[in-house]
């Protein structure tokens, strides 16, 4: 298996961030494209066991930092740049994603081992980069899939309190606490201004009117971050073209933590990468 880690790329502000590839075989299936969620990270957990059972399944995987989630190239696996996490928006992550998508059509020297570049991508998105991920398909026909796992439905779902956007205009700032660090991490309230100017654009029940690609929507019973009740609006909205499984039991991350130190994956992620590789596996035929 070829695994390429921490390669660097230029993404929104012209901020750096990193990425990392894996493949097992010379032509794959298909591209697989990783974006990890609100306080999340590409060197997360279980991500890296993931990635290499999609590789070893014949597939392209790339996972990815978004530039202003917090890390830095010195210090990928902790967030010691709480002003860029706050000076993130959707656009910026966007623009990240846009930046890999180039990236990808470069023929960078990390795929020279590929005999053949697939043309099929397929977007998978965790939590908040699966709601980003209604957003990407619905306006760039480059992605030809579109996977969510535990995703939310909405990219405004933290700011639908009553008068919530008052006060975060007045203060200028909120922070949402991470629970591993202890981190009181800041959102400036520019991210809600970038939201507003976005339109129709950003408003995901609308956007999923636009997806005619397939979508498969993977989602845990007890997941106590986001209900799976944003799984069946995700349904709801997208209508036949979107398959939706439920894992039972399952939590928000599907039994991973951070650090993970097994060597195989829990068996409710197993269940997600066997049902998305079932899925990805039925659009070759």
């Amino acid at each position: 298996m070829k695994v390429f880690r921490n390669l660097s790329l230029k993404g929104a502000a012209k901020r750096t961030f990193l990425l990392d590839v894996y493949y097992a075989v010379p032509k794959p299936h298909a591209t697989v494209l990783f974006v990890h969620g609100f306080k999340g990270f590409k060197d997360w957990g279980i991500w890296d066991l993931i990635a290499r059972q999609f590789a070893e399944a014949g597939y392209l995987f790339i996972k990815f930092n978004l530039s202003h989630n917090g890390t830095t190239p010195q210090q990928p696996l902790e967030f010691p740049d709480l002003e860029a996490f706050g000076q993130n928006n959707y656009s910026k992550e966007i623009t990240d994603i846009d930046a890999v998508l180039t990236w990808l059509s470069s023929q960078p020297q990390a795929l020279q081992y590929l005999e053949q570049l697939p043309s099929q991508i397929n977007y998978i998105g965790h939590s908040r980069g699966g709601g980003l991920g209604i957003v990407k398909a619905a306006m760039d026909k480059r992605i030809d899939a579109l996977i969510t796992w535990a995703a939310v439905s909405r990219l405004d779902y933290a700011w639908l309190e009553e008068g919530f956007i008052e006060r975060w205009k007045e203060k200028g700032v909120y922070h949402a606490l991470n629970g591993r660090t202890g981190q009181k991490m800041p959102l400036y309230y520019q991210m809600y201004e970038d939201f507003a100017k976005a339109g129709d654009e950003y408003i995901t029940q609308k956007a999923a009117k636009n997806i005619d690609q397939p979508v498969l929507i993977v989602h845990g019973t007890d997941d106590p971050a986001v209900s799976e009740q944003a799984a069946y609006e995700l349904k709801d909205w997208l209508g036949e073209q979107a398959q939706l499984k439920l894992i039972a039991g399952a939590n928000h991350v599907f039994g991973g933590s951070h650090p993970y130190n097994g060597t195989s994956l829990p068996g409710h992620a197993q269940v997600l990468v066997d049902t998305t590789l079932q899925f990805l596996e039925s659009l070759r035929h």
